[in-house]
């Protein structure tokens, strides 16, 4: 299953010099259904990617499959933008067929040679999304009948298009995505046009609402997370997680994986607090705020996808640059994974560190994303939003770090993350 504490995930991985991002791709009912994966090569130089028998994009989605594209997608689709040169290329055994969307551009030209290579890779499992549609065009009807999905962005489509081509394309069966969706009132917008599936940070934005209070689930958690915080007895823990019956049956079945190594089924609060221990305890107290009450995790919020995303990043970058601090790590995580709680209660983050007592540098980081944790957690905001060169290159020359190990410990964060949220919450 999954152990809730760092594991050891360095691995000899050859990796070219490429960044991955991995945006997710939501259903009407905001549940999980895939991610786009972003692939950029970073600039440094130009014998890094050998475009002499393949396109760099080929190249780059070759390199990246070869790690493990299962590590960062999970049970969900892959949709993964390909040019003309990748159409035509042999990538494709590297590729999960029966989990994989290929994005091609409405601009792609639909030679003859790139409608046979469709067409035979359709036959082959694969499926198609035609991306940045804004309007019917020639070139759209010529690859209509192999495509599944149809993606129209927020941002350069106008809103009478949308208004002519959704009704037209939900006639022809196609599941149409939103993409760049950035506000909830897009997001509803969206709905009310018909699309199908969504794609944009608008469930990660913080909708501050004046005088909102948490529901009891996240009042007791809270205080638990203080109960643990200041080293209060174990009685008294225990006692706390008696009074939310649900976070007892929880902790009981998670004690019980096999990643916690239990030797012997444990039935009592007792044994479970004893032996997840303080820091694994305090953790998984953190994760369960993003879990929806009485849902399992099959519905993989992503809220809590991105939050556990994040905070083990944050961890990881921090166990590679200050490998002789474990406390250090912790820390990061903790910064990580509280930099959406603003976004999951609604309130402001001032006053949720009056809450939640944390230390100055946690403050700084959550508030002003100052300091060494600050710093991480920029980097992998700018990460998720894919901000290109300008931002990334020099935010990773200042933590000392290349771009073969972020991608290292970004497929180790989307793996454990995945893991967290399918077993442990």
């Amino acid at each position: 299953m999954i152990d809730l504490s760092s594991s050891d995930s360095s691995r000899n991985l050859r990796v070219r010099e490429f960044y991955l991002g991995r945006q997710p791709i939501l259903d009407r009912n905001q549940a999980l259904v895939g991610y786009e994966l972003l692939f950029r090569n970073a600039p440094v130089g130009p014998a890094q990617i050998d475009t002499s028998a393949l396109s760099a994009t080929a190249a780059v989605i070759a390199h990246a499959s070869q790690l493990g594209l299962e590590r960062v997608i999970g049970e969900s689709l892959a949709f993964v933008n390909v040019d003309a040169d990748a159409i035509l290329s042999d990538i494709f055994g590297f590729l999960p067929r029966e989990k994989t969307v290929l994005e091609i551009v409405e601009t792609m030209q639909a030679t003859p040679p790139v409608l046979a290579r469709m067409s035979d890779l359709a036959s082959h499992g694969f499926r198609f999304a035609l991306v940045d549609v804004r309007g019917e065009t020639a070139q759209m009807q010529a690859m209509l009948p192999m495509i599944e999905y149809v993606k129209m962005s927020m941002r350069t489509t106008s809103a009478d298009t949308l208004a002519r081509t959704v009704p037209r394309l939900k006639r022809d069966a196609k599941k149409l995505i939103a993409e760049k969706v950035e506000t909830r009132q897009e997001f509803q917008d969206c709905l009310d046009l018909g699309f199908d599936l969504f794609q944009g940070f608008y469930f990660a934005r913080p909708v501050i609402m004046s005088g909102k209070k948490l529901t009891p689930s996240q009042v007791a958690l809270l205080e638990l997370m203080k109960l643990v915080t200041s080293d209060a007895d174990n009685p008294d823990i225990e006692r706390a997680i008696k009074r939310d019956v649900s976070l007892a049956l929880n902790l009981i079945r998670l004690v019980n994986t096999p990643a916690v190594g239990a030797r012997q089924r444990i039935d009592s609060l007792s044994q479970a607090v004893t032996m997840l221990g303080r820091r694994q305890l305090q953790r998984w107290l953190q994760i369960m705020l993003y879990a929806e009450p009485g849902k399992r995790a099959t519905s993989m919020t992503p809220l809590l996808l991105l939050a556990t995303t994040r905070g083990r990043l944050l961890e990881l970058m921090a166990q590679k640059l200050r490998p002789a601090h474990r406390h250090v790590a912790d820390i990061a995580f903790t910064v990580g994974i509280m930099s959406l709680m603003d976004t999951l209660f609604g309130i402001q983050m001032a006053e949720i560190l009056t809450q939640i007592p944390v230390s100055e540098e946690v403050s700084d980081a959550l508030l002003y994303r100052a300091g060494f944790f600050g710093d991480l957690l920029k980097l992998a905001e700018s990460i998720e939003r894919m901000d290109g060169e300008e931002v990334i290159i020099p935010a990773l020359a200042d933590l000392a770090m290349s771009t073969h190990e972020l991608v290292e410990l970004e497929m180790a964060a989307f793996e454990w993350s995945d893991s967290v949220v399918r077993y442990a919450v």
